[in-house]
């Protein structure tokens, strides 16, 4: 199932960037995915995709939509939901329901996927949506949230990490910096935060039901392992007319493999 595991997010904290978005998506390294690109089916539909369900952990489009979503962790045991997560992420996307409308709909399925914190976005309205322990869904409120593998706005230490490094590059920002402020060049410093692989303290360990060990491994912003880790990051930056994805992904040894930057929306004079 395609799963992201560190999601940072600024809604409506500058009024000429109203969505700011960082992630980190970690999975097995011998899952099959592929790199952001358009959807053949879909041309104005941009982001990574999982080979083996078909599903996305983060689309966007020109017109406007976002989606983005992470697992939760809960215990050892693998999850047998017949649904992927990843499929909510590319039905949003896909799809021309309004996010309000997307994320109350789920009251009645959402116990058919795996456990998931899902973000959605439509141009006008954030909202998120979670499965676990039960159904919730509420607009989200302007500022800065974060979500990894547990509660959103959980003070886990990597999502206050990535808050951070979220904040830190939009306070240095003057005002009428973008879109000049959404180029690859300018966006490293998000990505050298996403880029932490430091372990938390054991005392700031949340206890997930995986035991003390795991807990730590999984810790860092960043995941270094050769079977399971960081596979990729991804900047999503909305101003009022364009949006732009930067993804930059990495192998079993973490080293960068690739890169894409991409701008969405009207053409440009």
């Amino acid at each position: 199932m395609a799963r992201m595991c560190l999601i940072a997010v600024a809604w409506n904290f500058r009024a000429d960037l109203p969505l700011a978005l960082i992630a980190n998506r970690d999975e097995f390294h011998d899952r099959p995915s592929a790199a952001a690109d358009f959807a053949a089916d879909a041309p104005t539909v941009y982001g990574g995709r999982d080979l083996v369900q078909g599903g996305s952990w983060l689309l966007a489009s020109s017109r406007r939509r976002m989606a983005a979503v992470t697992n939760v962790r809960f215990g050892a045991e693998p999850e047998t939901a017949a649904r992927s997560r990843g499929w909510l992420v590319r039905d949003f996307v896909h799809g021309e329901m309004p996010a309000m409308e997307f994320a109350r709909e789920l009251a009645a399925t959402a116990h058919t996927y795996g456990r998931f914190n899902l973000l959605v976005w439509d141009g006008a309205a954030l909202w998120y949506v979670g499965n676990h322990p039960q159904y919730a869904a509420a607009a989200v409120a302007p500022g800065l949230h974060a979500m990894s593998n547990g509660a959103f706005d959980a003070p886990w230490p990597k999502a206050t990490l990535a808050t951070r490094t979220l904040r830190e590059w939009l306070d240095g920002i003057g005002p009428g910096a973008f879109p000049s402020h959404c180029d690859p060049a300018r966006v490293e410093p998000l990505f050298a935060g996403l880029r932490d692989t430091r372990t938390a303290p054991d005392a700031a360990l949340p206890d997930t039901g995986v035991g003390l060990p795991l807990e730590r491994r999984l810790s860092p912003a960043f995941i270094e392992d050769a079977r399971y880790g960081t596979r990729c990051s991804t900047v999503v930056l909305a101003d009022r007319t364009c949006l732009w994805v930067h993804e930059r992904r990495f192998d079993s040894a973490a080293r960068v493999i690739g890169t894409s930057h991409q701008r969405l929306g009207p053409a440009e004079p």
